[in-house]
């Protein structure tokens, strides 16, 4: 008799819709709900740092591209670490990135929360994210597909409510608002601007990257799986532009923060200062619409992450984490934690969040760089020509650099936060193998859809990809 195999996540989504994921998981309307903390952080040069982020993660997507062409499988940096540098290091790495994943939808959550409290006051600030978390539990369990749909039209209408932020703010500076003028170098740079203060400031718009890398997970999901190194790319380069815009913009518009009362969340009172009440209820619900599509994007990649320890083993017991649902096809029980963790959101600021969550992003970015080295320079020998030194020594280093760079201008709390959550990792890492006397446990790569380590971008697969974001 033959035995039954386990059910596998189904794979429905097509190049763009994965895109779509992307940048539903990065909101990027964030770059208003952030930029009053990044103004004050930079001293009023918020697209300087938003430019620098998308320059030092440009090379990070390279390398994410090169490592999904060789790991085709769910897992993202922890995978790409086990499998080109060391099971154990790929565990701490994964247990790093964790930290982000698992705080992203709770930064969507928080964001709701600073909405509805400013609408509402009068309304408990826990009834917003009880209801954030059982729909994204909801939706994810159902499936990936709807998650992917439901995405898309809340996606089109962030991107529809940026527009027209961007073209009232242009009309109000054209008469006069802040610096007068879209064509004045002020919003990158002034006299009194200084390197270390636009760094700061670019170590808490680096989370709003964070999504480019987050494809990957659907690496086990995708028609065909050529298609990601591409929508890896997409994503960052969309995602890039639409930030630096926006923060152009607000920037021109609102040299300085003076006349702003809530500094936390910026969103609100700068759809009212361009547009006025009417404008500010339908960007605020149209920003709640972004949050919400990005809550359902990162708690769908970590339900993901939680599910790929789970089935290697690190993540017990494996028999819950390492599950896919029969009928859904998801992993379920991984989906319902993800989303109890939401609830976190009752309390903490938007600040603190964001910059503890980039303490794991970027420590999975610095590896994923080197994991580029390790697999395609050292085990592969590809080294030889200087194509393959430019494209698996130097853009590696260069991104590695960047990222090194950004994580040493964390905030004191972010480092502390994360450190903790980092000691918790090897306490669990040296139970797990029982004092580092055994190997972590491995799965094979060949047995997630017939990854080989080998660049899947030679295979012949058509591309099957869709024409339209939502399909």
């Amino acid at each position: 008799m033959c035995a039954v195999a386990a059910p596998t996540l189904k794979r429905s989504l097509g190049m763009w819709a994965i895109v779509g994921l992307g940048l539903g998981y990065m909101a990027p309307v964030t770059v208003f709900d952030t930029f009053g903390i990044v103004s004050e952080e930079t001293d009023g040069v918020v697209p300087m740092a938003y430019l620098v982020g998308l320059v030092v993660l440009l090379f990070t997507a390279v390398s994410y591209g090169a490592m999904v062409r060789a790991f085709p499988a769910a897992g993202s940096a922890y995978t790409y670490t086990r499998e080109a540098i060391h099971p154990a290091l790929g565990f701490l790495v994964g247990w790093a990135s964790l930290l982000d994943y698992l705080l992203l939808p709770v930064v969507n959550a928080v964001i709701i929360r600073l909405y509805m409290e400013q609408f509402f006051p009068e309304v408990p600030g826990w009834v917003w994210v009880v209801g954030v978390a059982a729909l994204l539990i909801g939706l994810n369990v159902v499936s990936v597909k709807a998650t992917s749909r439901v995405n898309g039209v809340l996606l089109i209408a962030a991107l529809a409510g940026i527009a027209a932020f961007l073209v009232l703010a242009g009309l109000q500076i054209s008469k006069g608002l802040g610096t007068g003028t879209l064509f004045s170098l002020q919003p990158i740079w002034h006299d009194g601007v200084q390197l270390t203060a636009v760094l700061a400031g670019t170590t808490i718009v680096a989370f709003s990257f964070i999504g480019f890398d987050a494809v990957t997970m659907y690496a086990e999901e995708a028609k065909n799986p050529n298609a990601v190194p591409r929508a890896v790319m997409l994503t960052v380069l969309i995602g890039g532009a639409i930030f630096f815009a926006g923060a152009w913009f607000a920037q021109s518009a609102f040299p300085t923060l003076d006349g702003f009362e809530y500094t936390d969340d910026t969103l609100p009172e700068l759809a009212l200062f361009v547009g006025g009440q009417a404008f500010q209820l339908l960007f605020v619900a149209v920003a709640f619409a972004a949050a919400v599509a990005s809550g359902l994007s990162s708690h769908a990649s970590v339900s993901r992450l939680l599910y790929v320890m789970g089935r290697n083993g690190v993540l017990a017991p494996k028999r819950w984490f390492g599950a896919v649902s029969p009928r859904f096809r998801t992993p379920v029980f991984t989906t319902v934690l993800a989303g109890l963790v939401v609830l976190l959101a009752i309390t903490p600021t938007l600040d603190l969040i964001s910059s503890v969550i980039n303490f794991g992003a970027l420590i999975a970015f610095t590896f994923v760089n080197l994991a580029v080295i390790a697999h395609y320079a050292i085990r592969q020998g590809r080294r030889r020509t200087p194509a393959d030194v430019v494209r698996f020594i130097v853009l590696p280093l260069l991104g590695a650099a960047g990222t090194g760079l950004l994580w040493v201008h964390l905030s004191a709390d972010a480092m502390i936060l994360g450190s903790v959550w980092t000691a918790v990792g090897l306490v669990i890492l040296f139970a797990v193998t029982r004092g580092f006397r055994r190997p972590v446990a491995e799965l094979g790569i060949d047995e997630a859809d017939g990854a080989d380590g080998s660049d899947a971008d030679e295979a012949s697969a058509p591309d099957e990809t869709p024409t339209v974001p939502t399909r």
